[in-house]
C-alpha cells in the first residue's frame, strides 16, 4: 500500500503541473491498477471499484480509463482487452510489453532501438507513427519453471 499511495502522489503532482484533475474515481481506478500484478478487464475494475463507489457505472470507468490513458498512467493490452498502470509515467514512451499467457503477469519494457527502427521504416513508407505499443506473448520465468 506504501507503494501505491507514492505512485498516486506522484500521479497527483503530474496531474497538477499539467493542469488535470485526479477526480476520485480516476485515483480509486488508478490505486485499483497499481494493485494488480497484471492487466485486468475494465468490468473487473468495475466490479472493484463498485466496493468503494457502489453507484459507479461503466461509463465511471471508462472515462477514468480514458483519462488515465491520456496521462500515460496506464497502457491498455489490446490483445486481452486489459490495462495495466504504467512502470515510469512520469515520461511518454513507446511501448512494449511481456505478457504471460498462464499467469497474466505482465513486465513492460523497453528495448534499445526498437522504436528507432519502427520510426525509420514508417517514415521510408512516408507513415507517421503516433504511438506504439508492442505485445509480446508467451511464458514468464516462474511459469516456465512450472512446465
Amino acid at each position: 500500500m506504501q507503494d501505491t499511495d507514492r505512485l498516486i502522489r506522484k500521479a497527483e503532482k503530474l496531474c497538477d503541473k499539467r493542469g488535470v484533475k485526479l477526480t476520485p474515481a480516476r485515483r480509486e481506478v488508478f490505486s485499483l491498477l497499481a494493485a494488480e500484478s497484471g492487466a485486468i478487464g475494465a468490468y473487473d475494475l468495475l466490479d472493484k471499484l463498485k466496493q468503494e463507489m457502489p453507484n459507479a457505472k461503466p461509463p465511471t470507468i471508462y472515462r477514468a480509463l480514458d483519462f488515465l490513458q491520456e496521462q500515460g498512467f496506464v497502457h491498455k493490452i489490446s490483445s486481452a482487452n486489459a490495462f495495466v498502470l504504467c512502470s515510469h509515467f512520469e515520461h511518454q514512451h513507446p511501448v512494449q510489453m511481456l505478457i504471460c499467457d498462464a499467469c497474466g503477469d505482465v513486465q513492460e519494457i523497453q528495448s534499445e532501438g526498437v522504436y528507432q527502427k519502427l520510426q525509420q521504416q514508417a517514415e521510408n513508407e512516408g507513415f507517421n507513427v503516433h504511438e506504439q505499443t508492442i505485445e509480446a506473448h508467451g511464458l514468464c520465468q516462474n511459469c516456465q519453471r512450472l512446465t
